[in-house]
């Protein structure tokens, strides 16, 4: 059959496959590895930074919580921002934010000045993540390349949380702390180049008729308050009064947030966007598997460490097996999304991981790394590719372009929050097998490796929990995703890429 008019004879070669669509991919999961990477990079070099600006250690925790605590909290502001402000603006000004934070805190005299920095990060880091995942959901729309640049974007999520631990231990032991900070700057200065040339500029747009001032600030205020709850928790204790207190009343803002966005003439978080089938599922399956993740990265570094006496830069080291693992699953699963779709994926790769913190969960106190560690890191780090190569295109299929930052700060929301509840959680499991066996006279290491596997062997459960959870996600192959006011067309085609920002020009 000859072809008709709305059946062309050839289709219009894939934007990905182009150099200028290559350089906006590796621009965007730049910004997505800084952000992730800083939230694990300086864990190893805490030890150094004590000694060097004579830490307590009670604030000492505040280096990395301080980081969390703002990007946790400012990210459903960040990403909303993205949509109404306009999402090449929001990254220039968190990458901007970014680069001198990490100046200042690479810089910092005092340890209240670096703590000050960190804090400052986070709200830079919540304004780039959003930012740059709506970017790359509405640049790239084409089904199979959408696919693979969400898969893309995922799987640096799992790398940067592992390098982040390698770099650490690298630089700390290399040239000295302030580089795990100062490495960030040429990162930024490369995203903010790439971002002006590659990135078209935001369209000036009409001004909201009222900006949702009592949303912004009760939405911030108690994520704030939760992620502050939860970073305090193992410290303090669950059952303390102030953690009561916290968690009660981020429970009452966050419920008064809902109450306004529901009278709101022009709320700050339309609910519509869950009514986006398997939304929920997505962001909540991140949570949980990020939970247990980053706990299994914190007590193992831990592990070997303090029991296996390995220095930083063998600790770090240790997870490079891990990185290939990511890479590998990351591939086959970009590949699978458009045969499959992503629910099969999901629900194996947490399957997967689970199986392999399960083994590392039995670790011994004179374990070595061939024998006891690396097939554990090996089986996990498959799982963690599969996980977040899929979850990501899960979270973003059907969302409309111009709530894709809204949706980009939920996703990133559910990681941040994830990370800060496992290690709240699980924390608190390890460290009442330990004192416990501490107080029967037990010897240390025996007690502390016998407190990680009650930690991690929690950890591998809550990767059941998600692979449960996932049942419930979209099984999307990489469908293009709604316009602001219905489906894209199949017949459209798409001659440059734009972003939601970016409005349709009259016609001449």
């Amino acid at each position: 059959m000859a072809p008709t008019a709305s059946q062309p004879s050839f289709s219009e070669p894939s934007f990905l496959a182009t150099r200028r669509g290559m350089s906006t991919l590796l621009l965007l999961c730049a910004v997505q590895f800084l952000d992730i990477v800083d939230s694990s990079i300086v864990n190893v070099a805490l030890p150094s930074i004590r000694r060097d600006l004579g830490f307590s250690q009670q604030n000492l925790q505040w280096v990395i919580s301080g980081y969390v605590l703002t990007f946790g909290g400012f990210l459903l502001l960040g990403g909303r921002a993205a949509d109404l402000l306009g999402r090449r603006r929001m990254l220039v000004l968190g990458t901007s934010l970014f680069a001198v934070c990490s100046l200042v805190g690479g810089l910092a005299p005092d340890s209240g000045t670096l703590i000050g920095a960190r804090i400052v990060q986070g709200i830079g880091a919540a304004m780039m993540a959003p930012a740059g995942l709506s970017i790359l959901t509405t640049t790239f729309t084409e089904g199979r390349e959408r696919a693979r640049a969400l898969g893309v974007w995922g799987a640096v999520s799992g790398l940067a949380a592992a390098t982040g631990v390698f770099l650490g231990g690298v630089l700390s032991e290399g040239p000295g702390w302030r580089w795990v900070l100062f490495v960030n700057i040429p990162v930024c200065v490369y995203v903010l180049v790439a971002a002006f040339r590659l990135i078209p500029g935001d369209q000036r747009r009409a001004r909201p008729t009222s900006f949702d001032l009592p949303g912004t600030m009760l939405i911030t205020g108690g994520m704030l308050l939760l992620v502050y709850a939860l970073v305090r928790a193992p410290e303090v204790g669950w059952d303390d009064a102030h953690t009561i207190g916290e968690l009660a009343t981020a429970g009452i803002l966050l419920a008064a947030f809902v109450l306004n966005e529901r009278r709101a003439r022009t709320p700050l978080f339309p609910f519509s966007i869950l009514r986006v089938k398997g939304l929920a599922a997505a962001d909540a399956t991140q949570l949980i598997a990020f939970a247990g993740f980053i706990s299994l990265f914190f007590f193992l570094t831990l592990y070997m460490q303090n029991v296996l006496g390995y220095s930083p830069v063998q600790a770090g080291s240790a997870y490079l097996p891990v990185t290939v693992g990511i890479g590998i699953a990351a591939g086959v699963s970009a590949q699978l999304i458009p045969r499959i779709g992503t629910r099969p994926v999901i629900v194996v790769g947490a399957l997967v991981a689970a199986g392999g913190m399960y083994d590392l969960s039995r670790v011994p106190v004179d374990g070595s790394y061939l024998a006891d560690l690396l097939p554990g890191l090996a089986i996990m780090s498959l799982g963690l590719g599969a996980i977040f190569t899929t979850v990501t295109a899960a979270a973003n299929a059907g969302v409309p372009a111009d709530k894709a930052g809204l949706a980009a700060g939920l996703l990133n929301t559910s990681l941040q929050i994830g990370a800060a509840l496992g290690l709240a959680v699980f924390s608190a499991i390890a460290t009442a097998r330990t004192d416990d066996l501490l107080s029967a006279h037990i010897a240390p290491a025996e007690a502390l490796t016998s407190g990680f596997h009650r930690a991690i062997l929690a950890a591998s459960l809550s990767l059941l929990l998600a692979s449960l959870i996932a049942l419930g996600v979209t099984n999307t192959r990489g469908q293009e995703p709604p316009t602001a006011s219905g489906p894209v067309p199949t017949t459209t085609s798409r001659r440059t890429p734009a972003t939601a920002d970016t409005e349709p020009e009259s016609a001449p």
